[in-house]
């Protein structure tokens, strides 16, 4: 009984999304807000505070449920429990569970709005999240973005990228991409295929608008069989053609992009290896993408790590993080599969 009702739970979280969820953290079941407010109100009243009680409570809660224990905190305490946890906790950990406290959308709104604001611009971040949310993703990004900062998402990247780099993202902010069609238009396929190929390899230059406008508003499963295609034009595969073609932010993206058509979870997975093989892991990184897929994909990211570098995620935490910061990635990654 119990693998049927998992089974329908399963299938409960792929309808009506346009993609499939894969979450490591799921609702607790046997749910008490007032319980886990309890806990977390004693765990930072301790001396020297009980960090693995919020840890605990925190990483195994849906954001949903999460926002109730706040609640239940603020009647109890009558304090604002972010508040609470920002003065007990400190660090790699503290950056963890204050980003837990926000929704998906909101978490990735806050780390594009950290990255474009102040001197400079963190371009990495904002590439990474723009371009790999999905449309819905990132309709929603839009419209939180405003919400929180009173401002319009596509205003903010336009005053702090320009050229090249500045449309392409600008094209992903409009959210103008196609959903995916039953119906597979080989046509279609066979004339974008030809259009990126005569936009760039085949020419001196390259017409980046064409590439922009193709990769921003095709739908993914068409982009898949354009980049199939593209190679009976082009002699080198459409990651190549990019590396060949254009420099800098540009080429990063448009290779993020790609990468997270062709298997947007493998392209995560490569991105926590990459970070926790740097010296001083990368915990910026380790951190963002944790936090922002553990509702998501995460359980997919896991297995497309463990297939793709031989050994789990989890072994790789534990080998490159260390005390409640790496107890609160390896909780919310969950156990091995």
């Amino acid at each position: 009984m119990a693998m049927v009702s998992e089974f329908l739970g399963q299938l409960a979280l792929h309808a009506g999304t346009s993609d499939p969820k894969f979450p490591t953290v799921v609702p607790a079941l046997d749910f008490d807000p007032d319980r886990d407010a309890t806990r977390i109100e004693n765990a930072i009243k301790t001396k020297g505070v009980d960090e693995q009680t919020i840890i605990d409570v925190l990483t195994k809660r849906t954001y949903p449920q999460r926002r109730e224990i706040a609640f239940a905190y603020e009647r109890r305490a009558k304090k604002d429990m972010i508040s609470a946890l920002k003065g007990a906790l400190s660090g790699p950990l503290e950056t963890v569970m204050l980003g837990l406290m926000k929704s998906t959308a909101q978490y990735d709104a806050s780390e594009i709005k950290g990255s474009i604001k102040g001197l400079g611009t963190d371009e990495e971040t904002l590439i990474e999240i723009l371009c790999s949310r999905s449309n819905d993703e990132l309709v929603e990004i839009k419209s939180v973005y405003k919400e929180l900062f009173k401002k319009d998402l596509e205003k903010d990247v336009a005053g702090d990228t320009s050229g090249n780099f500045c449309k392409l993202l600008l094209a992903l902010v409009q959210t103008k991409r196609a959903d995916p069609s039953s119906i597979v238009d080989y046509e279609k396929i066979d004339t974008d295929a030809r259009a990126l190929y005569d936009a760039g390899v085949k020419i001196k230059g390259t017409d980046v608008t064409t590439w922009i406008s193709i990769m921003s508003e095709r739908s993914v499963p068409h982009l898949q069989k354009v980049f199939q295609r593209y190679k009976s034009y082009s002699p080198y595969d459409m990651q190549e053609s990019i590396v060949k073609e254009v420099k800098g932010d540009l080429q990063r993206s448009f290779l993020v992009l790609v990468q997270c058509f062709e298997n947007k979870q493998l392209f995560f997975a490569k991105q926590l290896h990459e970070a926790m093989k740097s010296k001083g892991a990368k915990e910026k990184v380790v951190t963002r993408i944790i936090v922002s897929r553990c509702e998501v994909d995460l359980k997919k990211i896991c297995s497309e790590y463990k297939a793709t570098f031989g050994q789990s995620l989890q072994k790789t935490i534990m080998e490159h993080t260390k005390g409640d910061y790496q107890k609160a990635l390896l909780s919310l990654c969950g156990p091995e599969e």
